[in-house]
């Protein structure tokens, strides 16, 4: 079965051909990186004009990289939520158009559904059940993932999601868009010298916090005029203190559920010092390679083929939604 899967939740249009929910044919991905950077983040009626002016050529040329036409596709996935309201709306109405045009189904993604789905790419070997902890920019959640596509939400952010936590910590420090990649980088050249707290939640919460660390992170840089090293120094040391707090976490989710296969998934993944911190925890880990770690056309066709396997096919009717729960 061969499914075109699109992604337009922010701020990368990504069209893929994967088949069987195993198997990229291709997948194309343009980045809106660079004509965000001068205003430090995403801004969402700029991302929706990149949409349209780029959707149509991204999906021609994923066509044209797997050698097929959309004649030959069986089925259009597209992101339906969460993520920005207007780019959504890009991918949501042209794969609406492909479906209505070549009577072929539409299924219907949650963003976070196909994160999850990268790993199945990565890893064929991997089925349900298994725990999955997903972060993101806009999330930080345990899910038990108990078959394809349904899932028990276990604990998530109250407040800042981890990803979100890196973008302002990135614009205390003065570095540029995006955040997340910046600040690992000058860790690197750090060290985790500077004391941050630890919210104190409830015993046995699997609930995250990670509010207070960015509070204290501006603290210390408004009061400090900090060098070059110091920057460093307060990135490593804002690095390991939340990596711990995951790293704990999970080992108490593991034990909570007695599961032993655990995958992370989101663009937070691909941070290099968190799979490292990973490596001893007492489970089979699975952490899909940096290309499908972002948002990517691949991992929402991925999962559109459990969709269509159980035939969960989605009216014309269907709008997105900004906030849509797992």
């Amino acid at each position: 079965m061969l499914i075109l899967g699109i992604e337009t939740s922010c701020d990368e249009t990504a069209a893929a051909l994967v088949e069987n929910g195993r198997k990229v044919l291709s997948s194309v991905i343009h980045s809106q990186i660079a004509i965000h950077q001068p205003y430090g983040g995403v801004v969402p009626e700029i991302a929706s004009r990149s949409h349209v002016e780029r959707i149509d050529g991204v999906v021609a040329m994923a066509l044209r990289e797997a050698g097929k036409s959309l004649e030959e596709i069986d089925g259009v996935a597209v992101t339906q939520g969460p993520g920005l309201i207007g780019p959504l709306l890009v991918g949501l109405n042209y794969a609406k158009g492909l479906s209505y045009g070549l009577n072929k189904p539409l299924y219907a993604i949650h963003h976070l559904d196909g994160h999850v789905a990268a790993n199945y790419l990565a890893f064929p070997e991997l089925e349900p059940p298994f725990l999955a902890l997903i972060l993101s920019g806009g999330h930080s959640h345990f899910y038990l993932t108990e078959d394809y596509g349904q899932y028990k939400l276990l604990g998530g952010t109250r407040d800042d999601a981890l990803g979100e936590a890196f973008d302002k910590v990135a614009r205390i420090l003065g570095l540029a868009y995006p955040g997340g990649p910046r600040v690992e980088e000058i860790a690197k050249r750090g060290q985790g010298v500077f004391a941050l707290p630890k919210a104190m939640l409830e015993k046995g919460s699997l609930d995250f916090s990670f509010s207070g660390i960015k509070s204290a992170v501006k603290n210390l840089a408004d009061k400090l005029e900090l060098s070059e090293k110091e920057k460093a120094d307060l990135a490593a040391s804002f690095q390991e203190r939340v990596f711990s707090i995951v790293r704990d976490k999970l080992l108490e989710a593991l034990e909570q559920t007695g599961q032993k296969k655990l995958i992370i998934a989101g663009g937070v993944a691909s941070n290099q010092r968190l799979r490292q911190v990973l490596k001893d925890i007492p489970a089979q880990v699975f952490i899909p390679p940096l290309s499908i770690c972002t948002d990517n056309g691949a991992m929402i066709g991925a999962a559109g083929y459990y969709k269509a396997l159980k035939g969960d096919i989605a009216p014309l009717s269907l709008n997105a939604k900004a906030n849509l729960p797992l």
